[in-house]
């Protein structure tokens, strides 16, 4: 279920509420290009300013859309361990095949608040759990070994996003954890690294726009086509990039904005980019081939 390209789709918005019926053809066109997995309600789909109804919704829409076509893997987590199981048992009630739980963020927990923190949203579900581990945007590292505690003392704990940007950490987890716990990549620039030391995917923002290119890159690294795997990464890289100019996921909305994919609108405190990182974003998106 956790292998492949795995895209964090955006929320798209209009005139100030969820566009449902834009987010629908959003997940159809991810799953026409060969994504393997949708997770909404992350970072990228701005879960932070949604409110509870509209968190709620956007779960729903996407597993009664996907009609299980692929893996919905619902984002549920919170900096409150309550809210955390509130949203998780609510997206295990409406059909989630698994949850992404971030780690708690502002309030800065120890490893053993981070190790009960989990451990209790676990216990709350049957359905498989996902660790994201980002220390940039929370301010507190889930360190490798109490990773691999929650992986063998909770059966349902089954893969981590690493979002951490260090493969020595990452080699580190893959050494600790049990043989069939899986990594994923958090960030797409590591997506093929991340494969080498034996992860099976990547959790993606850039394939918001380019999902066939992140999907066949995971694809051919599997069929052993490292050549085409690298041409790939080499291809992606400079538009990654781009969609990482400003803080996600401003760029990589505002670039779907250009491309007629849904309404570029984000809600403060996320705002438009500044002139001199827009044109920088288009130069990339012309360099591609994705604007004319």
């Amino acid at each position: 279920m956790f292998k492949g390209s795995i895209v964090a789709i955006v929320t798209p918005f209009k005139n100030g509420k969820v566009d449902e019926e834009k987010l629908r053809e959003l997940i159809d066109f991810q799953i026409k290009k060969g994504t393997s997995g949708i997770v909404p309600c992350g970072t990228t789909g701005e879960s932070a300013t949604l409110n509870f109804d509209e968190h709620e919704s956007v779960i729903r829409i996407s597993i009664d859309h996907v009609k299980k076509r692929v893996p919905v893997i619902a984002g549920t987590g919170s900096n409150s361990t309550d809210e955390a199981i509130m949203l998780t048992k609510q997206a295990a009630s409406a059909g989630a095949d698994a949850s992404l739980q971030v780690s708690p963020y502002y309030n800065r927990p120890t490893q053993k608040g981070l190790y009960e923190h989990f451990k209790a949203i676990a216990q709350s579900v049957n359905i498989p759990i996902i660790l994201y581990n980002i220390a940039g945007r929370t301010g507190v590292n889930i360190e490798p070994e109490t990773i691999a505690k929650l992986a063998q003392d909770c059966k349902n704990i089954v893969a981590v996003k690493e979002a951490s940007g260090s493969l020595d950490q990452m080699s580190r987890i893959k050494s600790l954890c049990p043989k069939n716990f899986k990594l994923l990549s958090g960030d797409d620039g590591l997506t093929l690294p991340v494969l080498s030391i034996g992860g099976t995917g990547i959790i993606s923002v850039v394939a918001n726009i380019v999902p066939k290119d992140v999907a066949d890159l995971v694809s051919a690294f599997e069929k052993g086509d490292i050549t085409e795997a690298r041409e790939l990464h080499y291809k992606l890289l400079p538009l990654i990039k781009a969609v990482f100019l400003e803080t996600n996921p401003i760029p990589v909305k505002t670039a779907m904005g250009l491309l007629g994919m849904c309404e570029p609108d984000l809600r403060l405190p996320m705002c438009s980019m500044s002139e001199a990182n827009l044109e920088k974003l288009k130069k990339a998106l012309k360099d591609y081939g994705l604007l004319k």
